[in-house]
């Protein structure tokens, strides 16, 4: 479960890189972090709720 999210986070960062999303907060390329910072995120959950 962790190495398919870790790989979509990472697509969507390259993919974020190359053309941004347009969304609120992710306007820039310079954004791309904040995209990190989600993952990082629900890999704790994640970790948090595994038994």
């Amino acid at each position: 479960m962790s190495k398919i999210l870790s790989l979509l986070f990472l697509i969507l960062m390259v993919a974020h890189l190359v053309r941004p999303f347009g969304v609120p907060g992710l306007r820039r390329r310079a954004d791309f972090w904040k995209i990190a910072l989600a993952g990082l995120a629900i890999f704790s959950l994640v970790i948090l709720i595994r038994p």
